[in-house]
């Protein structure tokens, strides 16, 4: 893939706060908002945040609250606007059966963008993440199989993979990547069990094939099965599904679901953008305090669900109890 990289005459001045920039790529003129943290430490890590379809890098920034988890810690997020098509929709060009023929080159400009803030900065050139809205989570997916290794992890939300549409390399990655999938189950926009005969969006895949995919490509053998706290009392319960292997360098795979529509996750029992930036966190040159305390946890017994001490057994459900109070259900996957 070509790489084009154009910075405009006037570069932005580095400060604190929200500030609104162009970005010169391939001939366009493109948007981005940047956020900084007061006092931000140098080599911080930096998160892209995309929107959804017909959204705006403004928009998501309101709705996704991800500028509040960049304070509490210590990192830098940008928000980048996709282009307008032919009815003035904002969107990222992710294969869309109704933009078929439109050049316009996403991936390129959002790891041309990526070095471009890494350089200007000072930021981390290995601790750089994306996560997005619907289209923005497609787009999280065509950069995972698509592009290099400018972003460490991937935290899509409410997305899907269109096979016919972009993804030249779809199955084929060049190399293991941890992936945080978030998704509703009564999604009505894109549905978790997919949709090989849409002819709006284009036949796009479901979401347990782009989870199975991650989990077998990173030779993931163990499985953690949980569910948050009913907390606003509605019945309607998350329950999350952590891939992992005892390998000390594993790129684990996530995957939340709740019984809420297309959204950003935000059914009250959890608060979605702590949990992508925990997740990012892991992954981390510079692990979070939570990461470094609980890799030093030792094992102290294995029992099933009637409390008895047993041994590793696969398929079957088991408490990890370690020596200081925590336990950690798990499910050992053949």
């Amino acid at each position: 893939m070509k790489k084009i990289l154009l910075i405009l005459f006037c570069l932005p001045m580095i400060s604190f706060g929200q500030q609104n920039f162009n970005f010169l790529h391939d001939g366009l003129s493109r948007e981005y908002i940047y956020y900084s943290p007061s006092n931000l430490a140098p080599n911080a890590p930096l998160v892209f945040v995309a929107h959804g379809f017909t959204g705006s890098a403004q928009g998501i920034m309101s709705y996704s609250g991800m500028n509040n988890i960049a304070d509490q810690n210590g990192f830098a997020v940008c928000y980048p606007q996709g282009t307008s098509d032919f009815w003035g929709d904002n969107f990222w060009n992710v294969g869309y059966d109704f933009h078929s023929g439109v050049n316009i080159d996403d991936v390129d400009f959002l790891e041309s963008l990526a070095v471009y803030l890494q350089s200007t900065y000072q930021l981390s050139s290995s601790n750089t993440f994306f996560t997005g809205m619907s289209n923005g989570g497609e787009m999280c997916y065509l950069l995972a199989f698509d592009g290099s290794n400018v972003f460490k992890a991937f935290a899509p939300v409410a997305g899907t993979v269109f096979p016919n549409g972009l993804i030249n390399n779809l199955f084929t990655s060049n190399f293991s990547i941890p992936f945080f999938v978030t998704h509703g189950l009564n999604d009505n926009v894109t549905y978790f069990g997919g949709d090989v005969n849409d002819q709006y969006w284009g036949p796009y895949l479901s979401v347990d094939t782009l989870v199975n995919f991650w989990v077998n490509y990173n030779s993931l053998t163990s499985l953690n099965i949980d569910t948050f706290p009913d907390l606003n009392n509605n019945g309607k319960i998350t329950i999350s599904k952590k891939y992992s292997s005892f390998a000390s360098n594993s790129n684990d795979v996530w995957l939340y679901t709740h019984q809420n529509g297309h959204n950003w996750g935000s059914d009250a029992d959890m608060v979605i953008e702590q949990e992508i930036w925990d997740f990012f966190s892991l992954f981390s040159n510079n692990p979070s305090e939570i990461h470094e305390f609980n890799s030093s946890n030792k094992l102290i017994s294995i029992t099933n669900l009637l409390g008895q001490k047993v041994i590793d057994k696969k398929n079957s459900v088991l408490f990890y109890n370690y020596n200081n109070g925590t336990v950690e259900k798990k499910v050992i996957i053949d």
